[in-house]
């Protein structure tokens, strides 16, 4: 069986995913791209990093930039119900035979740094530099009003091994695609909060970011961004959409920042708190799966992603391919 059964007590709890660490290479060209134009609000910078929210967003940042010369990403960081559960996951990794540490992190609490059994980098905090809220700060709002990070998608060389592991952390699958005997997972999307999903798998050559998703509050907001982006000198930075996921129902548009990093711009999914929730399958020759409506994917889409610092990657065991544009 491809999705395996809900873990409703996993060994401690995470209760979403919450910020993205990225190594980018200008961050002048980054604050640009990700204030000015997409409309996240930079609460702090130094030399180093850039730290950005979305407008409803009560936590420091959701977005780490960190100056390097090589484009990567850092981390995924996700948020824990307690500090007794940062403790508890550091011994459960390392029982795993899995990388667990604490590291310093500015503007947050202790910080646990893991690595799941592909060598993703995960991050978890319980506690965090609060912000002023800006939500009805209507007069500050830019771009295409973002609300809040949404979730992450990397490439897995192996999903089920993916999905496996982290339902075993009590992620629940929504949505997911297999191959048309139903055999062999090739995506699943799984969530902690209560949406669509927190984190997502594709398959891939990896394990990779595939992309880091923004929540905005309505398609015309999407639409909004393509305006903008088209008459302020990014047009070449828009990669697929917009259009309309038939996973998720999401309305999209990817883009790519000025290191190459995929950013989401999502709105219109929907609710799945109830543990008992029926995950969705979806075939992979389905031709409305990844898009109900707009233009099929570019290559590009299956192929490009950022690669996480001393991780090494692979070609993914299963051997299939969905619809590409040409």
């Amino acid at each position: 069986m491809p999705i395996p059964p809900v873990t409703l007590t996993p060994p401690f709890n995470i209760v979403r995913c919450a910020y993205i660490d990225l190594a980018v290479t200008d961050l002048d060209a980054s604050q640009a791209f990700y204030d000015t134009t997409l409309g996240l609000t930079t609460t702090a910078r130094d030399a180093e990093a850039l730290y950005l929210r979305g407008l409803e967003e009560r936590n420091h940042h959701s977005f780490v930039l960190r100056k390097a010369d090589v484009p990567a990403c850092n981390a995924l960081g996700f948020k824990v119900a307690t500090e007794g559960d940062l403790d508890i996951a550091k011994m459960w990794f390392e029982d795993q035979g899995l990388e667990a540490k604490f590291v310093p992190r500015f503007h947050q609490g202790r910080t646990l740094r893991a690595r799941d059994p592909h060598g993703t980098v995960l991050e978890f905090f319980c506690k965090m530099d609060q912000s002023e809220r800006l939500l009805q700060k209507y007069g500050t709002y830019r771009g295409a009003h973002p609300q809040r990070i949404d979730h992450f998608n990397c490439f897995s060389p192996n999903v089920q091994s993916s999905v496996d592991f982290y339902a075993g952390l009590g992620f629940r699958t929504t949505e997911y695609t297999s191959t048309d005997d139903g055999a062999e997972l090739w995506a699943a999307w799984m969530h902690r909060k209560g949406t669509v999903h927190d984190i997502a798998f594709t398959n891939g050559v990896g394990p990779r970011l595939h992309h880091v998703a923004l929540w905005l509050p309505t398609a015309l907001h999407v639409i909004h961004l393509c305006d903008v982006m088209a008459t302020t000198g990014y047009l070449g930075h828009m990669e697929r959409g917009p259009g309309r996921h038939g996973i998720s129902n999401a309305f999209f548009l990817y883009v790519r920042d000025p290191d190459d990093h995929r950013v989401e711009l999502y709105a219109s999914d929907y609710l799945t708190v109830d543990p008992d929730l029926e995950p969705i399958r979806w075939s992979l020759t389905d031709t409305q799966r990844q898009t109900l409506w707009g233009t099929p994917a570019p290559r590009s889409w299956f192929e490009e992603g950022s690669e996480f610092p001393g991780t090494a990657i692979r070609d993914p065991d299963l051997k299939a391919q969905p619809i590409i544009a040409h």
